[in-house]
């Protein structure tokens, strides 16, 4: 009998054994899995907050842009008009300038 309990309580322990390697086996395929998961959840989240900023990016690109390009179209307006305002301006006072420099020129002093 004192046989027959050892080989009883061998099998015992083998079967404990193969139960616990299970159980290890099963944590270690679960822990795999949570992990696997939480990468394509980080994956995901890190996706979702690149798409947000380069929204915000390229929104806020076309804000000034915009600004710009209206800016830029703003400034060339105005010196276009302050160009042609000097035009008109030399235009109407050269001939008294050519006066004034020919006079100047020729007149003598001593």
């Amino acid at each position: 009998m004192d046989t027959s309990r050892g080989q009883n309580g061998i099998q015992l322990l083998l079967a404990a054994e193969q139960e616990a390697q299970q159980i290890v086996n099963a944590a270690r395929n679960a822990k795999l899995a949570r992990l696997k998961q939480a990468k394509e959840e980080a994956e995901k989240e890190v996706a979702e907050f690149r798409t947000q900023m380069e929204a915000d990016f390229q929104r806020k690109l076309a804000e000034t842009s915009g600004d710009s390009g209206a800016n830029v179209k703003r400034l060339e307006k105005e010196t276009e008009e302050k160009i042609q305002h000097l035009r008109t301006v030399a235009d109407r006072i050269s001939h008294d300038v050519v006066d004034m420099l020919l006079k100047l020129v020729t007149s003598v002093r001593y």
